[in-house]
């Protein structure tokens, strides 16, 4: 029989002697089947043979060790068992019924007597009110704060014109007698007075107005309002004209000679339109509505310098304040045309102010709007029959006369002599008081007068 591996019996698996497996595992100088079975038994002479060693390449066989097993017989450990308990009632030792009711009787008296001896219990406490969290939106709260907001804001808009309307100086400027029947419009004369009454000493100095020279008109404009785009037409203060009682002569004349009623009757006279109101502005006046509004924009042609009226500019487009725009509006020594640039100025001055006032930001902010609002109190004055209704349509129409809404032009003439060109004056003047500013053409409305 083949020798099997020291620790290992036949028949579980180990490679017989002298197969490839056995010489693998064991190395080829293997034990022969009796050394190996036994090495320490005797050989066939009977002397006992020491084992020769195991070559290097030889894989040492562990021998098995067979696990412990647990005593069968051992005893577990003694365990606690719980006894059920059951009230008397429940009991499972017979009884008979009366003893059985009995114990019943004896139960129910015992739990009466424990629920009487329980303390009563503390009230409870309401729960909390629902906790408000700050974050939380609540679009009802939020929209009547909103709400009276802007009802506020719409009663300031409505009363500060209303305050301002009471501390507006108010004159008799309307003249009696033989007048020019009503009109189709509204028809404004707006007068900037020259005097400087109402200038301190200091303001002289600062504007370069120089000393009072006694009540003359510096400007004088006929505003229209109607069916048609609203038109602002400029009369030059030395267009030579007939005035009532006093002959032919310029036309600024019969302010000093007769005062508001007269220029408004000369006025009248010439045209043939009918003034339905007047509304003055003075110096000081002027430079609190440019500056009331924030300043203004103007774009001279042309570098400017006039020591009279203490300007220097440059030519394009800036910003100025009052003070530059009173200037502006004042000079005459500094263009070529004199007196009609300057009163294309005075339009084009008229027109900013009127732009800036109906900016949103004059109606948002409401330090602009006070200030704009107080400034034409203080320092403008209209006649007595002047309501407030019209007060707010003269407003309106002078923040639209430019650009697409509005006309400016200055009366036609026909030289630099301020002569009215007749033929063309008077086609003006007509479509004026038949309330058709929409048929005056560029022939008759030019910034100079002159015929383009």
């Amino acid at each position: 029989m083949t020798a099997t591996p020291p620790g290992h019996g036949p028949g579980d698996g180990a490679p017989e002697e002298g197969t490839p497996e056995y010489e693998w595992l064991y190395g080829a100088g293997g034990q022969s089947a009796d050394q190996s079975a036994d090495p320490g038994r005797p050989s066939s002479s009977g002397r006992h043979r020491a084992a020769p060693p195991p070559p290097d390449d030889a894989t040492r066989p562990v021998p098995r060790q067979e696990r412990a097993q647990p005593p069968r017989s051992e005893e577990r450990p003694e365990e606690t068992r719980v006894m059920e308990i059951h009230p008397p009632s429940q009991s499972r030792t017979p009884m008979n019924p009366r003893e059985r009711r009995s114990l019943l009787r004896a139960e129910a008296d015992d739990t009466q007597a424990r629920r009487s001896t329980r303390p009563t219990p503390p009230p409870v406490a309401p729960p909390p009110p629902p906790s408000r969290s700050r974050g939380r939106f609540r679009p009802r709260f939020r929209f009547r704060y909103i709400f009276l907001l802007l009802l506020l804001w719409l009663v300031f808009l409505v009363v500060v014109p209303l305050i301002a309307w009471n501390k507006v100086t108010k004159v008799d400027a309307m003249p009696s007698g033989d007048r020019p029947a009503d009109q189709p419009g509204t028809t404004y004369l707006i007068v900037g007075s020259d005097s400087r009454a109402d200038l301190t000493a200091a303001q002289r100095k600062e504007l370069n107005t120089g000393g009072d020279v006694g009540q003359r008109t510096d400007t004088i404009m006929l505003l229209h309002t109607g069916s048609g785009p609203n038109l602002l037409m400029s009369i030059p203060r030395d267009s030579l004209v007939p005035i009532p009682g006093h002959g032919t002569t310029k036309i600024n004349a019969a302010y000093a000679y007769g005062g508001r009623k007269l220029l408004i009757r000369t006025v009248e006279a010439n045209t043939g339109i009918r003034i339905d109101d007047y509304v003055e502005i003075g110096f000081s006046g002027f430079v609190g509505l440019v500056d009331a509004v924030g300043g203004i924009e103007i774009c001279p042609k042309e570098d400017m310098v006039d020591a009279d009226a203490n300007l220097r500019i440059k030519k394009g487009c800036q910003d100025v304040d009052g003070k530059v725009a009173l200037a502006y509006a004042r000079s005459r020594h500094a263009q070529q045309l004199g007196d009609l640039d300057r009163a294309a100025h005075q339009r084009e001055v008229v027109a900013a102010v009127g732009k800036k006032a109906i900016s949103p930001l004059s109606v948002v902010n409401p330090f602009r709007y006070w200030n704009l609002n107080m400034a034409g109190a203080d320092f403008v004055t209209v006649d007595n029959d002047m309501s407030p209704l019209a007060a707010a349509q003269f407003a309106m129409a002078m923040t639209k006369v430019n650009g697409s809404d509005g006309l400016t032009c200055g009366v036609p003439i026909t030289d630099l002599a301020v002569h009215w060109d007749q033929a063309r004056s008077k086609d003006m003047f007509q479509r004026i008081i038949e309330d058709d500013t929409g048929g005056i053409g560029k022939d008759l409305c030019t910034p100079s007068g002159l015929v383009r």
